[in-house]
C-alpha cells in the first residue's frame, strides 16, 4: 500500500512543485496551494458517484457525451466553481500567475486522488502510464483554466466576463477531447502523442504569458 500512495502521489506533487516554482514573485502561500489540493482531491469521490449514476443509468452512451458531458464537463466545472469561488474573488489571488498555481492545485489534487484509487484497483504497474497522461493532463487542463481566471481577474470590466468563460470552456473542450481520443480509437496511442504534445506546448505557452503578465503587474504596482 506504501509504494502504491507514493506512486499515485509523487506525480501530482511533481508537476505542482514545477508550476509553484516558476512563479518568480509573489510566491502564493503554502497552506492555501495545499488547502486547494485538498479541495481538487475532495472532489474526485462526489464527481465519480455522479459518473456512476450516469453509467447505470445510461444516460449518456454515446462517445461523444460520455467525454464531453459526464466526464469532461462534471470534473472542469467543478474545478472551475471551487477556483472561482475559493480563490479568485480573494485578496490572495494578486498577480496573474497565482492562477496557474491554484489552477494547477485544483486539478493536481483531483488527478492524485483519482491516480491513488485506479492504482489500488489495477495495479502499480500503471503508474508510469497514469502520470504521463492523465495526471500530466489535468496539470495542463489546470494550467489554461487558471491562466484566463489570472488574465480575466486583471483584465479590464468588460473582457473579465469573457477570459472567465474561457476558463472554463477551454479545458472543458480539450479534455473531452482527451477523453473521445481514448474512447473511440483502438490505435489511440497514435493520436495522443501528438495531442499531449499540443497539450504540452500550449499550457508551457501559456505559463510563459502569464509570467510576462505578473512582471508588467508586479512593474505597474510598483510605480502607482
Amino acid at each position: 500500500m506504501l509504494v502504491i500512495m507514493s506512486a499515485g502521489i509523487a506525480p501530482g506533487l511533481a508537476l505542482l512543485s514545477y508550476f509553484y516554482l516558476k512563479d518568480e514573485y509573489d510566491s502564493e502561500p503554502i497552506h492555501l496551494v495545499f488547502r486547494t489540493f485538498l479541495f481538487g482531491a475532495l472532489l474526485v469521490f462526489p464527481i465519480m458517484f455522479v459518473q456512476y449514476v450516469l453509467s447505470v443509468e445510461g444516460i449518456f452512451v454515446a462517445p461523444w457525451s460520455k467525454a464531453f458531458i459526464s466526464t469532461a464537463m462534471l470534473e472542469e466545472f467543478f474545478k472551475w466553481f471551487i477556483l472561482y469561488y475559493t480563490i479568485y474573488l480573494y485578496s490572495d489571488f494578486d498577480e496573474p500567475y497565482d492562477g496557474i498555481v491554484y489552477g494547477t492545485s485544483v486539478s493536481l489534487g483531483f488527478a492524485t486522488a483519482e491516480n491513488i484509487l485506479y492504482l489500488i484497483g489495477h495495479g502499480v504497474e500503471y503508474a508510469i502510464g497514469r502520470a504521463l497522461l492523465p495526471v500530466s493532463s489535468h496539470a495542463l487542463f489546470g494550467v489554461l483554466m487558471g491562466y484566463y481566471l489570472g488574465k480575466g481577474k486583471f483584465s479590464t470590466e468588460g473582457k473579465r466576463p469573457l477570459y472567465i468563460f474561457y476558463a472554463l470552456c477551454i479545458p472543458l473542450l480539450l479534455h473531452g477531447s482527451y477523453d473521445l481520443i481514448l474512447l473511440t480509437s483502438d490505435q489511440w496511442i497514435i493520436w495522443m502523442v501528438p495531442f499531449m504534445i499540443f497539450l504540452w506546448w500550449l499550457g508551457l505557452r501559456k505559463v510563459k504569458n502569464a509570467k510576462k503578465l505578473t512582471e508588467v503587474h508586479v512593474y505597474e504596482r510598483s510605480i502607482s
